[in-house]
């Protein structure tokens, strides 16, 4: 009998649906929905097994299943044109009506805080006065806007270790003052900018942690299939299994944890309160445990391409492996939603004041990273270090920031002619006796200095380059000159240096003087010739 009781526990927590006879479906599936419009897009969620389940739609689509033995159902649904409202009906022992779906382009937003942080967030004051405009703009949006064709839905922040979770709780909304306070700033400014070119519905499908590094967020599947991963994921697994064991033993006391607290309190309660240690179930940095969590419970709905905002959490943590670790979550992504290779536009990091000069170099490691990776096919990045808070690592300027990354979209995905998709980006160098040139490409209508003033269009300046850096032949980094010599190249040197290696640019955290842009305004990515 006690076996029993187990087993049905078991079947319980794993399959949930199996045990209603009621229809259910993915929490995707909802009132006031965006679903991927002209394609063969998956519904899918559970029944009784050998349930027959029929999909109908109020464009004229009808398709039927059975459900498998296990519970699960799935049906291919063409879709219409964009537009709206339409009803998707799910009829089994029971129905379940759908209503004022729109049909339009999903992308899904993922990364960690500055794609996490809703508008909301950002109408509290700005730490620092000169960004006070800022707020005010996005107050007045958060305030006013109405758009009932971008709509949002984010998936709750939960951990996983070890299974993968099927469904989640949440509600679609829409623009307006009451429910746009929810929607991701980076995503409405996104969404937003695509709206004003094209007249098709903008679905934001939200899966993002503040905090979190980019090595959660890859498949555990991935990582056991790459030589180069395999062995990290593995050590990872197996330490946080020891400790699962030691923190779930009967009668473990956290020794460490109450010493500590009691020195706390003894100095006056003094400094951070000292935490006790994490369980890695709860550990949202764990290695495939936000894939797991999250993304394993909205793939494989049907998107149109997706944005990516990360990187802050990884410039102390193998920030020099960044690129390795995009490139291999794009793939991984890419293949489980079955969609081929589809869009994958993300940004360089905003500039920020870093604590200590290993984090300083790590956030330029990370946003050459990002720039090498625009090697992946059907990628695109949105140079952002112009529009940075010294004193805020989230900073307000989230309208150029989604505004730049529709420019790749508009321009690739919409095929609207844009001025330019991009800054400046590095292309080659050439050592030239005691310079080096450097080649660029998006460079637009040319190559200019200027600056950049809130969300004002930035200005040519005249005044010499700044924020470039030359190597010497004994590995010794020095501030350098730098002048613009043709459309796509400039020219860099340090009269003490009659041998220089590499060139560098903007290699901060906070790149002070960084003035290279094309004559469409948009600022040159921060890169290094050093390979």
């Amino acid at each position: 009998m006690k076996a029993k009781i187990i087993v049905a526990f078991c079947i319980t927590v794993a399959l949930p649906w199996v045990l209603f006879a009621n229809v259910k479906v993915n929490s995707l599936f909802a009132d006031n929905m965006v679903i991927q419009r002209e394609a063969l897009v998956p519904v899918w969620g559970w029944a009784d097994a050998n349930e027959k389940v029929i999909v109908t739609t109020s464009w004229g689509e009808e398709v039927k299943t059975v459900t498998s033995a296990d519970g699960n159902w799935r049906v291919d649904l063409q879709t219409p044109k964009a537009g709206g409202p339409f009803t998707i009906t799910i009829t089994g022992k029971n129905k379940i009506e759908i209503n004022n779906v729109l049909s339009g382009d999903i992308w899904l937003c993922t990364g960690q805080s500055n794609m996490d942080f809703s508008m909301s967030k950002f109408i509290n004051n700005a730490r620092e006065p000169q960004y006070q405009p800022l707020v005010e703009y996005i107050r007045k949006e958060v305030a006013t806007a109405k758009d009932d064709w971008i709509r949002h839905i984010e998936v709750p922040q939960a951990t996983s270790l070890f299974e993968k979770k099927l469904s989640f709780k949440d509600n679609w909304r829409s623009v307006n003052p009451d429910q746009i306070g929810k929607i991701t700033a980076t995503g409405y400014f996104f969404a937003k900018e695509l709206r004003k070119h094209v007249n098709v519905p903008i679905g934001l499908l939200e899966c993002s942690w503040g905090g979190s590094r980019i090595q959660p967020w890859i498949s555990e599947e991935t990582y056991m299939a790459d030589k180069n991963l395999r062995d990290y994921f593995k050590a990872s697994r197996s330490k946080a299994k020891a400790t699962i064991k030691k923190l779930e033993a009967k009668n473990y006391k956290d020794k460490a944890y109450q010493k500590a607290l009691e020195k706390w309190e003894n100095n006056g309660k003094k400094g951070k309160k000292p935490k006790p240690a994490t369980n890695p179930r709860n550990e949202k940095q764990e290695p495939a445990t936000l894939y797991n969590g999250m993304l394993s419970a909205i793939i494989p709905y049907a998107i149109k391409g997706a944005i990516w905002y990360q990187g802050e959490s990884n410039a102390v943590f193998k920030p020099n492996e960044y690129e390795y670790y995009l490139t291999t979550m794009i793939n991984n992504w890419r293949t489980d939603w079955n969609q081929g290779d589809f869009p994958f536009y993300y940004v360089q990091l905003a500039s920020c004041k870093r604590a200590n000069p290993e984090a300083d170099a790590g956030w330029a490691i990370v946003n050459n990273q990002l720039r090498r990776t625009l090697q992946v096919p059907n990628t695109g990045m949105a140079v952002l270090h112009d529009i940075g808070e010294a004193k805020d690592i989230h900073p307000h300027n989230k309208m150029d920031a989604g505004k730049r990354l529709a420019l790749w979209a508009l321009k690739n995905d919409y095929r609207v002619n844009v001025d330019a998709v991009s800054g400046p980006l590095y292309k080659s160098f050439q050592v030239k006796g005691s310079k080096i040139q450097i080649e660029f490409t998006e460079v637009g209508s040319g190559l200019i200095t200027a600056h950049k003033h809130l969300l004002h269009k930035p200005f040519m300046v005249d005044e010499p380059l700044g924020a470039f850096e030359i190597e010497d032949e004994n590995g010794i980094w020095k501030p350098a000159k730098a002048k613009i010599i043709s459309k796509n190249q400039i020219e860099v040197w340090n009269e003490s240096i009659t041998q220089p290696i590499n060139v560098r640019y903007a290699w901060s955290g906070t790149p002070v003087g960084a003035n290279l842009y094309n004559k469409e305004g948009l600022p040159a990515a921060v890169f290094t010739t050093k390979k």
